[in-house]
């Protein structure tokens, strides 16, 4: 059920994810779905697990046997091709999670991780890993949010903006410790 409710939610011209629609798209009545889940909260809680594992998962591959400038190009191309393919799951990936929230916590401190990894191959650790990681998502973040949301309309090779970025971003993490 989680699976089919992210694929709606990612479907062109979604508009928002409701128990109505994933009850239809599975066959069911809506009340069946109340012996697996907890309503629309347990719905969305779970598509946010499942989307923070994948993301981790594939920026976590793209930096295998990477370091440094390669492994943030890699991971970066990674972000966004998920975040492309998924953009309704795309948007519950970069909320904090619950402070009560276990799973959700290790979800998102995997995907953390992954980057911290990354970093420390710049030397950075601690608050500057904190600090660069906040540079890191925010700058994918934005290219990613405009983008899906359709803001890039200009015909300008849109190929070459995030290339631009990502080098960008390799160039300031490259002189980061320095500072």
């Amino acid at each position: 059920m989680i699976d089919r409710a992210a694929e709606l939610l990612d479907a062109p011209g979604a508009e928002g994810l409701n128990l109505a629609a994933v009850a239809a798209s599975l066959g069911v009545k809506t009340p069946s779905l109340y012996k697996h889940i907890d309503g629309m909260p347990g719905v969305l809680r779970g598509v946010t697990l499942r989307a923070k594992a994948e993301l981790g998962a594939a920026m976590g591959q793209a930096a295998i046997g990477r370091s440094r400038d390669k492994a943030i190009t890699g991971m970066s191309m990674a972000y966004r091709t998920w975040a492309l393919a998924h953009p309704g799951q795309y948007a519950l990936t970069v909320r904090a999670p619950a402070a009560d929230d276990a799973e959700d916590t290790a979800a998102s401190a995997a995907v953390i991780d992954v980057i911290y990894a990354v970093l420390a191959g710049y030397e950075l650790r601690d608050e500057d890993a904190v600090h660069a990681t906040r540079f890191f998502r925010a700058a994918l973040h934005g290219f990613v949010s405009l983008e899906t949301s359709g803001a890039f309309a200009l015909a300008v090779d849109r190929e070459r903006s995030f290339e631009r970025l990502v080098q960008s971003v390799v160039t300031a993490l490259s002189t980061w410790a320095r500072e």
